[in-house]
């Protein structure tokens, strides 16, 4: 497997462009995505009770999981909008049919931004009808689903498989409001792989739980959250058979996407400075040991220990013990970076010299062991600063 610089629109028979349509002051804020051939396609969507409308749209497109082409607006979410959101969200989606000429029972929509707003429709319409896939921006469309992120977010892999070069893209926004639960959270990913409909869901459900779902910026679930990936079988690869040796590369190809997303969604959590990777070790099952990591990387107070570059074991502890799993308080072994703090429990000497570099690093790894099983989980967040305050007291502004 090969990690090449490219874009959502690498694999064969896609194509991506994003654009200004008006939505923000000044960045773009209108993307598609398009499939030569409708694709075989799978998604997972936000479990908060209050969903926005273009999840609504999405699901109903999705009943036959083929989707030819993505519409995304950022700017305004389009949540909490009533029967009036539900109607736009649908015009959208018949504007994007016809400028692309597809089906529009194959077209997803997703959208991004502030809640309670309605969509300016005239903007929508006059952007979409500026939509030109001769002359695509790929590129583009990763900057048009950004609200609050500080950068793009992007990955694209190549693997031989069953013969043929395939080529796997993502890219995804999200920065506050994440902690996915299948930030406010949007992942696209495309291949030209040849694999069905069925063996695609299946993939994506499972991987969701290690990666997408074991991240965490500030605890709250957003309205919008989607992940969608679409699969055209333009790379005309003998289709890929359960449990194969094709399978394995396809979904290690998958998790290398998925996580390295994932992780750029945490590292770039409004206002943080730092990226924080929990593992837990010696868990009865992976899921209660991904349910300690994720409890500590979302602690406040660790998040704001981490910011503060301060190795206080206590608060780590602490969230090991509410998180909910089964533990025993007596042997517990802890390490940030390669630093033991606890030994069974007892607070361990260690270097402070070298700590204090640990905690200066962009990255600070947490391993917690709890030594009463065989299992392992990972979660990641970011450290909680003086700026996360401050771009969310005045988004609305």
């Amino acid at each position: 497997m090969q990690i090449i610089d490219g874009t959502i629109a690498s694999p064969k028979g896609f194509y991506a462009t994003g654009l200004h349509a008006g939505l923000k002051k000044e960045k773009k804020d209108l993307g598609v995505i398009y499939s030569a051939i409708p694709a075989n396609a799978a998604a997972v969507y936000t479990t908060n009770q209050v969903k926005a409308a273009p999840i609504f749209v999405t699901k109903e497109a999705m009943a036959d999981q083929k989707v030819q082409a993505v519409v995304v607006n950022s700017g305004i979410a389009n949540a909490c909008t009533g029967d009036l959101g539900l109607e736009n969200a649908k015009e959208m989606q018949s504007l994007a049919a016809t400028q692309l000429n597809v089906a529009k029972e194959n077209v997803a929509v997703a959208s991004t931004g502030v809640i309670g707003k309605q969509l300016p429709m005239e903007i929508i319409e006059s952007g979409i009808s500026k939509i030109d896939l001769q002359q695509q921006q790929p590129y583009a469309f990763h900057e048009a689903i950004l609200t609050t992120d500080t950068s793009t977010k992007e990955i694209v892999v190549t693997e031989e498989i069953n013969g043929q070069m395939v080529t796997m893209a993502g890219v995804a926004k999200g920065s506050g409001m994440i902690h996915p639960n299948m930030a406010t959270m949007l992942a696209f990913i495309t291949t030209d792989a040849q694999i069905s409909k069925e063996l695609l869901q299946e993939m994506l459900a499972d991987k969701t739980e290690t990666t997408f779902n074991q991240i965490t910026v500030d605890g709250d679930t957003s309205t919008n959250d989607m992940v969608l990936v679409l699969a055209n079988g333009l790379a005309e690869n003998p289709i890929i058979e359960k449990n194969s040796e094709a399978h394995e590369k396809f979904i290690a190809m998958f998790q290398l996407v998925s996580e390295t997303l994932a992780k750029m969604i945490a590292k770039d959590g409004e206002g943080a400075t730092k990226l924080i990777e929990v593992q837990v070790v010696g868990a009865l099952s992976d899921t209660e040991a991904r349910l300690v990591a994720k409890k500590v990387v979302g602690s406040s107070l660790v998040k704001t220990a981490m910011f503060g570059e301060d190795p206080n074991w206590g608060r780590i502890i602490c969230a090991v013990g509410y998180a909910g799993s089964q533990t025993d308080p007596e042997k517990i072994d802890m390490w940030i970076g390669d630093q033991q703090l606890l030994n069974h429990s007892q607070p361990q000497e260690f270097d402070e010299l070298v700590m204090k570099e640990t905690l200066e690093k962009e990255k600070i790894c947490i391993t917690v062991d709890l030594n009463i099983g065989e299992q392992s989980g990972k979660a990641w967040g970011c450290d909680l600063t003086y700026k996360y305050i401050e771009v969310n007291a005045l988004y609305h502004t």
